[in-house]
């Protein structure tokens, strides 16, 4: 499968950037927008204007970001506000989307996406003070090696080369109806779960590859509530053991990456970035069509994570420390493929 990303145009002349919005009923209303017009004189939504990012003159009133406060999710360190310190934030490839089938161009010549996946022992769950993280442990050997299979790698489909397993976590809302970053024809779900992968044919370290634009490979799986996500159960009784940020836990015994994808392995995919800070656009994104479930119990664990340490002050300005709201909204997919595959 092929995929493209925007380019500019020759002789394309820079517009405006325009930064806005707010937060209304829970998600993010607003738009970041950066572009330049092509000869035929179309928009190229997200092409970044001429000089660096670090040029560009953005109003930053330190009254709403502190020098030493982190990026967040509350209004004074939330989306919006990102681009003051992480520049890729207004960036051409920048995620999430709304996957919308008007947009999704069928591809029937893809190849079948390979995951082979093994459980994994030696775990360990954080609370990362943006959410919580499973890092995935592996032997500690070359990357090429006989040592292959105690990996999970996924190959195939959209990607040229194998990509490991690094880590897996979750974005979730502080309502049932909310909580995913990508959505669907504009319609969210209750969470998402990112598996995180690396190129380890091109690259030796999970850290080089997220600066490569071909470096990363993250599986998307939205969450609605019903039943326990049994697997996940794992992580989700750990919860009260990674209450503030830093805190961490290891994991008894072994998660299988593979019970936390759908049965079925239609999915879209297309080009884009970290969701998170720096934003890297390193990104080949695989979201899959069929949602698994969540309980309500495990949701509500999530929800009593919190973003500071113990000991600390709360930085956030109106969620009181609460981990709820973790997610970024959908920005412009602009001149890139969107593309639906079935399986």
């Amino acid at each position: 499968m092929s995929c493209v990303t925007s380019r500019e145009g020759p002789g394309a002349a820079p517009v405006a950037v325009d930064v806005g919005g707010s937060q209304k009923h829970g998600r993010w209303q607003g738009s970041v927008r950066a572009g330049r017009k092509d000869e035929s004189g179309g928009n190229n939504v997200f092409d970044l204007v001429d000089g660096p990012l670090s040029d560009l003159s953005l109003d930053c009133n330190c009254n709403v970001w502190k020098d030493d406060m982190e990026w967040g999710y509350a209004e004074n360190n939330g989306p919006l506000t990102w681009h003051r310190k992480y520049p890729l934030a207004l960036g051409p490839r920048q995620s999430p989307v709304d996957l919308r089938g008007s947009d999704a161009r069928p591809d029937t010549t893809a190849r079948p996406l390979h995951r082979r996946y093994n459980p994994q022992a030696g775990c360990s769950l954080s609370n990362t003070g943006y959410g919580w993280k499973v890092q995935i442990s592996g032997p500690t050997a070359p990357r090429k090696d006989d040592l292959m299979f105690w990996f999970s790698e996924l190959s195939g489909g959209p990607l040229s080369s194998r990509y490991r397993l690094e880590q897996f976590h979750m974005h979730w809302g502080g309502y049932d109806n909310e909580g995913s970053e990508h959505t669907v024809d504009g319609q969210p779900f209750a969470g998402e779960l990112h598996l995180v992968h690396w190129n380890c044919d091109k690259y030796d370290s999970f850290g080089e590859a997220a600066a490569q634009p071909d470096g990363l490979a993250v599986l998307g799986v939205f969450l609605q509530v019903g039943q326990p996500l049994k697997e996940l159960e794992k992580v989700t009784s750990l919860m009260g053991k990674i209450t503030h940020k830093g805190a961490h836990v290891d994991i008894d015994g072994e998660l299988d990456p593979t019970n936390l994808l759908p049965a079925k392995s239609s999915y879209w995919t297309y080009l884009g970035s970290l969701t998170t800070p720096p934003c890297n656009e390193s990104v080949t994104w695989i979201v899959f069509k069929e949602p698994l479930t969540i309980s309500q119990d495990q949701l509500e664990t999530m929800r009593s994570l919190r973003c500071f340490s113990e000991g600390e002050e709360c930085p956030c300005d109106n969620l009181n420390g609460v981990l709820v709201k973790n997610f970024r909204p959908p920005l412009p997919l602009g001149n890139r493929v969107l593309r639906e595959c079935a399986e």
